[in-house]
């Protein structure tokens, strides 16, 4: 089985996990400064191109955008950036597009949820601040903001486990918003995993309804073979130890999403079979299916760094779905069990009011 030749999703899809910028957003991003001129992500990647990448397929019924890391610091002076990325989320909803911008009012529908980014690490009174700031800009398409994140894989060892940290996470939970956790366990270190789990121990001890939305299988080493996995390597036991520990909090859910940037790279001549991609992840996938089940698990593209890695702008999301298609048969679900990673768990976590 391939990209070219999955058969069609019969369930509908949320995809949970996408970033959109226009073209004069890039100097803003916290990231370009590492890239090239040709490089894949330093070009518009708005609806638009999203849209693309999709193929016409009709399966996608939406999407949840996710803050693409603009430069933004925790004073109240450095939020202007993450302000205007909301802005531009509120005209994608809206149907008001600028110039340029690459989307258009009849795109408006896809907006399904929206997680900007929130200086969480602030504390409690300037996360306040900031999401009343978010309120007012945003209007009646605040409905659509569900939960914030504060990507931590590049921040500081210790960030997560400072008290005003935990504070600012049970502010989140008491607002019914949620969190999306961004740590890296191959580039960050396993180190961000045990901080993660122990932060997760401190906010649900306060009883906090908070709801954990964990990003990437928290980017595991994806460039240990199975067969070295399989037998005990070091890193995979640790990460498996973590995966099953954040999987106790019953508020906690997993994106499967993001591995194209973790596994060996494929271009638009050598794409990898889906297969073996499917076998590649295989222990990192049961390890996460059995902690949390397809209840707490839901379908993302992690669209356009799934280019990064992947076999091309014009091929890697359908790769994406392809593979992820084929894990959930490999994992024997059921109807259920599969409506669920594709929709449902996303629909619930983020209480989207329609899909």
């Amino acid at each position: 089985m391939d990209s070219q030749n999955a058969a069609a999703n019969e369930f509908p899809m949320i995809d949970s996990h996408i970033h959109l910028y226009a073209a004069s957003h890039i100097p803003s991003l916290r990231w370009t400064s590492d890239l090239g001129g040709d490089h894949v992500l330093n070009r518009q990647c708005s609806v638009e191109e999203y849209k693309l990448a999709l193929q016409h397929d009709n399966g996608v019924v939406g999407f949840v955008f996710l803050e693409t890391d603009r430069r933004s610091e925790l004073g109240q002076d450095q939020w202007q950036n993450a302000l205007d990325e909301v802005d531009f989320l509120v005209r994608i909803a809206r149907g008001t597009p600028r110039d340029g911008e690459g989307h258009r009012s009849v795109d408006a529908g896809l907006v399904l949820a929206v997680v900007p980014w929130a200086p969480v690490a602030a504390g409690e009174a300037l996360l306040a601040a900031y999401v009343e700031q978010v309120r007012q800009r945003c209007g009646a398409e605040f409905r659509l903001v569900k939960g914030f994140r504060y990507l931590l894989q590049d921040k500081p060892p210790g960030t997560m486990l400072q008290q005003r940290f935990i504070e600012a996470l049970q502010w989140l939970g008491k607002n019914d918003f949620t969190f999306d956790l961004g740590v890296d366990a191959r580039s960050g270190g396993l180190r961000q995993l045990e901080e993660a789990c122990e932060m997760m121990d401190c906010v649900y001890a306060g009883d906090s309804r908070l709801k954990i939305i964990i990003n990437h299988f928290c980017k595991p080493n994806l460039r240990v073979s199975p067969e070295e996995a399989l037998a005990g390597h070091g890193e995979f036991a640790r990460w498996k130890q973590y995966i099953q520990k954040m999987s106790r909090h019953t508020s906690a859910y997993m994106k499967l999403s993001g591995f194209f940037s973790e596994l060996p790279p494929q271009t638009a001549d050598t794409p990898t079979a889906v297969s073996d991609v499917v076998a590649h992840a295989k222990p990192w996938v049961d390890v996460v299916f059995a902690a949390f089940g397809p209840r707490r698990i839901m379908f993302g593209s992690d669209w356009p760094v799934c280019n990064v890695g992947g076999p091309g702008i014009k091929s890697s999301w359908q790769h994406w779905r392809a593979v992820v298609e084929a894990i959930l048969e490999s994992q024997g679900l059921d109807d259920e069990g599969k409506a669920m990673v594709w929709s449902g768990t996303a629909t619930e976590a983020y209480s989207i009011r329609r899909i």
